[in-house]
């Protein structure tokens, strides 16, 4: 017994050490500086980078000019349309198009994907909000719902009783127009602190794609037809200022695309690669272009798009300068055991970086 006692304990130790000194091991060896904020300006056709150091904010553009905080802010009228208004310095055309400080509000936007969310556990329990609602602002339902092999139905969150009536209605809908029971995927933004609501984008069984929402209490249900050689993968619904663009879509060949409001059309992005389990996406758009920012454990990458007809402009990677260990410590790290990892919200040991 003591022997398998001390098994034991030695077990522990070398479980805690792997744990705790690869934490150790980074907190006190030199990591890579924090990233800087890189932006495209179609004022100069390049990027800029923005980074702190010792004596301050560093303003760059990749040529290697130096830019003052009132020059960038000229630099990129969109992102600093506010400052520039109150300057009293905001612009009546850029690059030819007449525009007002309204248009920058209702143009601009910022999206962000993150691979969390996509690798986290799902409930199966969704709200389906009133998208022509009478109130000025947007309510959350007395009900939620749920896909079941055959059917969509409604609970009542006080009684915890299904609404057949409004679960048979939505269902007919459903089938009437093609739905294959279950949903295999299904993308939606329940808050009600938005403009507006589309309320989901759901892909079946089959991998067909629909738009689901609720007008006036009744159902409303569009097929969307997805091109040819196409397999989707993922869907975000978006519901931007604008209302131009329902929602993004990612396929199986890792292939970026925007659908369109109101007339379904796909859209191809002219991105590379974009890998939605794998790699982080954050967009801050405009009316003129989009800058895009892919991370991944080994590389950031940003791409200048153009806004209307999302070709690709220009691509920026950013310098990987982190410091890589070596010796007994750095080959500890690499077997580190972690209980969390930054690509998903599951809890359990697992061994590795």
């Amino acid at each position: 017994m003591k022997k398998i006692s001390n098994i034991l304990l030695i077990l522990t130790v070398i479980l805690l050490c792997l744990w705790q000194l690869p934490w150790l091991y980074k907190f006190v060896t030199p990591q890579k500086d924090k990233s800087p904020f890189v932006l495209y300006s179609c004022i100069i056709n390049n990027f800029t980078t923005s980074v702190y150091s010792g004596s301050g904010m560093c303003h760059q553009d990749l040529d290697g000019n130096i830019y003052t905080q009132s020059e960038l802010d000229s630099i990129h009228p969109f992102f600093y349309a506010r400052q520039l208004l109150k300057d009293e310095r905001f612009p009546d055309t850029i690059n030819g198009m007449h525009i007002t400080f309204k248009d920058t509000q209702n143009e601009s936007f910022y999206y962000r994907i993150n691979p969390k969310d996509i690798n986290a556990p799902c409930i199966g329990v969704y709200q389906l909000m009133e998208s022509m609602s009478s109130r000025v602002k947007l309510e959350s339902p007395d009900d939620v719902f749920r896909f079941t092999d055959n059917s969509i139905e409604f609970i009542d969150a006080e009684s915890n009783t299904i609404n057949i009536e409004k679960s048979k209605r939505f269902s007919e809908m459903l089938s009437g127009n093609g739905f294959s029971f279950p949903a295999n995927y299904l993308s939606g933004n329940p808050s009600v602190k938005k403009d507006y609501d589309e309320d989901y984008l759901v892909l079946d069984r089959n991998n067909q794609l629909f738009h689901l929402k609720q007008t006036i209490g009744r159902p409303y249900v569009r097929k969307i037809d997805i091109p040819q050689g196409i397999s989707l993968k993922n869907v975000f619904i978006t519901e931007f200022k604008n209302r131009k663009i329902l929602g993004f879509a990612s396929d199986s060949e890792n292939n970026f695309y925007v659908i369109e409001n109101k007339t379904y059309k796909f859209r191809n992005v002219g991105i590379p690669e974009f890998i939605p389990e794998k790699n982080m996406m954050m967009i801050y758009g405009n009316m003129i272009d989009w800058t895009i920012k892919i991370s991944s454990p080994d590389k950031v990458v940003y791409y200048a798009v153009n806004a209307e007809d999302y070709s690709l402009i220009k691509i920026y990677e950013e310098p990987q300068t982190e410091y890589i260990g070596k010796g007994f410590l750095g080959f500890l790290s690499s077997i580190s055991l972690r209980f969390t990892h930054p690509l998903d919200k599951f809890v359990y040991p697992r061994f590795g970086i």
